[in-house]
C-alpha cells in the first residue's frame, strides 16, 4: 500500500493549549468575556468550550515567563461561532468587560473576523463564516482580502442579547515563525496539508477539505525567529484525523524527513521547525 502524502480531508482542529501565569484571571477571560464555559478543571487545569465542543485548555504554568518580542510561538487561536448574532455578543462582551483588549477586524470575503489579545497577550480571533459557495477559488488558491469592518456598526447590526449560546471552536490557528517558505515545505510537504493562500514571502495559509484554512505560519512580528524555549503562551495544538490509518501515514512522513516524534499508539506527538508543538489524535 503506498504511503499517503496528504492529511485526511476530514482532518481538523481539535484545542489549543495556552500556558498560562493567572489561571483564575484567564479562565475568567474565555468564560466571561468570550463566552464559553468551564467543562472541566482538574487542579492546574482547564478545559473551556462549549458543551460537547472543548476549544482552549489553559494550564497554570507560573515558573514560566513571557518569550521576548519576536519569538516563534502563537499568533492568534480563532475561535469559530456558528452564527453572527453569537459572534456579535462575544464581541460585546469581550469590549464591554476588557475594554483596551481590541486590536482590529476585518472582512476577509470568507469570513467576518474580530481580534483581540487576552491579558496574557495571547492573540484572539473571534469570526464567522460566510456560507462556502459564497466563496471564491483561483484554482487551489481561495480568494481572501483584509477589508474594512466596522465593529460596532456590526454588533449593533447582528446583537440580540437573547441569542442562545450556539456551537464554537476552534476554526484556525495562526503562528509566529521564522521563515514562510520553511513553513511551507514543513507543513504541505511533511505534514500533509493543502497550500490554499499565501501573502507574499510572508504568510502561508493552509488547509484540507476545502477549507479556507485551518492553519497559517507568518512572519509579520517574528522574521529570522529561532526554535523556542519553554514559555508562557502556546503550550500545543491539536489536530484531530479521522483513524489510526492517516496517523500512521503522518507518523511516515515525519520519520522520512527525520522528524522527532512519540506515538503511544493513541496519540503522536511532534514539532515544527521552531518548536511549536502538535499533538494529533483520532477523533
Amino acid at each position: 500500500m503506498p504511503v499517503l502524502d496528504r492529511l485526511d480531508a476530514r482532518s481538523t482542529v481539535g484545542t489549543v493549549t495556552l500556558r498560562v501565569a493567572d489561571l483564575d484571571a484567564q479562565i475568567r477571560y474565555y468564560t466571561e468575556g468570550v463566552g464559553l464555559s468551564v467543562l472541566e478543571q482538574h487542579g492546574p487545569t482547564a478545559v473551556l468550550g462549549r458543551p460537547g465542543r472543548p476549544a482552549v485548555v489553559l494550564e497554570h504554568s507560573p515558573a514560566l515567563r513571557h518569550a521576548p518580542a519576536g519569538s516563534a510561538g502563537l499568533f492568534h487561536t480563532a475561535i469559530l461561532f456558528e452564527s453572527r448574532a453569537d459572534l456579535a455578543q462575544a464581541i460585546a462582551s469581550v469590549a464591554r468587560r476588557y475594554p483596551g483588549r481590541f486590536s482590529g477586524a476585518a472582512d476577509h470575503l470568507v469570513s467576518e473576523a474580530f481580534y483581540f489579545d487576552d491579558p496574557e497577550g495571547n492573540g484572539v480571533e473571534l469570526y464567522f463564516d460566510r456560507p462556502r459557495e459564497t466563496w471564491t477559488w483561483d484554482g487551489a488558491h481561495v480568494r481572501m482580502a483584509t477589508n474594512y469592518l466596522d465593529p460596532q456598526q456590526y454588533v449593533a447590526r447582528h446583537l440580540r442579547e437573547d441569542a442562545p449560546a450556539a456551537e464554537a471552536s476552534v476554526g484556525h490557528v495562526h503562528l509566529k515563525v521564522g521563515d514562510a517558505s520553511t513553513a511551507r515545505d514543513f507543513y504541505e510537504s511533511v505534514v500533509g496539508f493543502d497550500v490554499t493562500a499565501t501573502a507574499g514571502t510572508q504568510a502561508v495559509f493552509f488547509s484540507v477539505g476545502g477549507y479556507h484554512h485551518h492553519l497559517a505560519a507568518n512572519t509579520w512580528a517574528s522574521r529570522g525567529a529561532l526554535g523556542r524555549t519553554p514559555a508562557l503562551g502556546l503550550g500545543e495544538i491539536d489536530l484531530v484525523l479521522p483513524d489510526r490509518e492517516s496517523i500512521g501515514a503522518l507518523a511516515e512522513r515525519l520519520a522520512a524527513r527525520g522528524v522527532d516524534r512519540y506515538d503511544d499508539g493513541r496519540t503522536l506527538t511532534f514539532e515544527d521547525p521552531w518548536r511549536n508543538a502538535l499533538r494529533v489524535t483520532a477523533g
